[in-house]
């Protein structure tokens, strides 16, 4: 199969969908894999190491989706990429497509076939390729939060751990899945007063027995806004595959908060979790709401790619082995967690909770 990698267009996306060693395997496996020149820059990777391990560099986007009959990217095609999708193209990327209606519309016009990487789902209901994403956001979350609590970056002031005399700042996390768990050892750690809210009690008690220290409370609109009031951090990680995020803190809410608080919303590709959400770039991070601050980076990951790229690839390849050596029909008949991702084909909306959140049919 012929196998496509492009450069990441998205403001400060450094990552790249395919390492070397990854380009090695598939061409070893008899497939042939087209790099755009330059796509692994920004990662640390130069074109030398792709053509090391057999793979062929193309100079333009053009070619590299043209090319391809597999496209494999990191973050969804944006509005200039859209003149590239065509029907015999299958695309395997994140593609939150449930925040993205342009993007649905024009995978839908086009007959692409498109599998999000976010929707690929075991028995056990975890995301073996949004783990990797969701434990690099969880943990940079506190470092972009603690940044931005910096009274120099329009933040309260405070020290997540305080020293000792002085108080400590609460960080509270709403959600307790992958990036809500590691957001909250890496505000432990950094000696936080940290509260962790889930619907889940069984998932609560796991974590309150993982963490010594932790302070849970069930998810409720009430104890939300109770533990809002005296937060200097909030951290939103809530997510419901497929789905468009709940807004579970209100605009009521944070006018409620502490001048100089920070909220990090990980939802945010998924349209957010926090009344007023919207999403921000590397480059312009921030935004006042109230008299807090909004950290909304729709691609958050993407400020390390050293470390990102790799942990994605090693995520990503047994599926991409899968596709590329069966087809995908095939592929998705003999994976079921692999046949969750598909998310449009042939002209068609295939997962209902994109569907619902765009009014359209499936």
């Amino acid at each position: 199969m012929k196998i496509g990698v492009p450069t990441e267009v998205k403001n400060n996306e450094n990552r790249v969908a395919l390492t070397p060693a990854g380009a090695d395997r598939l061409v070893r496996e008899g497939h042939r894999v087209f790099v755009q020149s330059g796509a692994g820059r920004g990662s640390r990777i130069d074109d030398d190491a792709y053509r090391a391990a057999g793979a062929e560099i193309v100079p333009s986007a053009e070619e590299a989706w043209g090319e391809a009959e597999l496209l494999l990217k990191v973050k969804e095609p944006v509005a200039q990429e859209y003149g590239f999708l065509r029907p015999d193209l299958t695309l395997f990327t994140y593609l939150h497509l449930a925040a993205d209606r342009p993007l649905t519309e024009a995978l839908v016009a086009a007959g692409t076939t498109a599998v999000a990487y976010e929707t690929v789902q075991l028995p056990d209901r975890s995301l073996p390729l949004l783990v990797p994403m969701s434990e690099i956001a969880g943990r940079l979350s506190v470092t972009v939060g603690s940044y931005s609590l910096m009274r120099s970056n329009g933040g309260r002031g405070t020290l997540l751990g305080g020293i000792p005399g002085t108080r400590r700042a609460k960080t509270v996390v709403i959600g307790g899945g992958v990036a809500g768990e590691h957001a909250a050892a890496n505000a432990l750690g950094l000696g936080s007063q940290v509260t962790v809210i889930d619907i889940s009690l069984p998932r609560l008690r796991e974590l309150e027995h993982l963490y010594p220290g932790l302070e849970t409370r069930a998810s409720n609109r009430y104890d939300i806004a109770e533990e809002l009031r005296t937060a200097d951090l909030v951290i939103g990680s809530v997510l419901i595959p497929g789905a468009a995020a709940p807004k579970l803190v209100t605009d009521e809410m944070v006018a409620n908060m502490k001048p100089g608080s920070v909220l990090v919303d990980i939802a945010i590709d998924q349209g957010g979790c926090f009344e007023g959400s919207r999403p921000t770039t590397h480059d312009d991070p921030t935004f006042a709401v109230h008299d807090s601050i909004y950290y909304c980076v729709a691609n958050m990951p993407g400020a390390v790619p050293e470390t990102a790229t790799r942990a994605l690839t090693n995520a990503t390849l047994p599926y991409v082995s899968a596709i590329a050596g069966k087809g995908w029909e095939r592929a998705a008949a003999d994976d079921a967690a692999l046949a969750k991702g598909l998310n449009v084909s042939g002209g068609r909306i295939t997962l209902p909770a994109v569907a619902e959140a765009h009014g359209l049919a499936a």
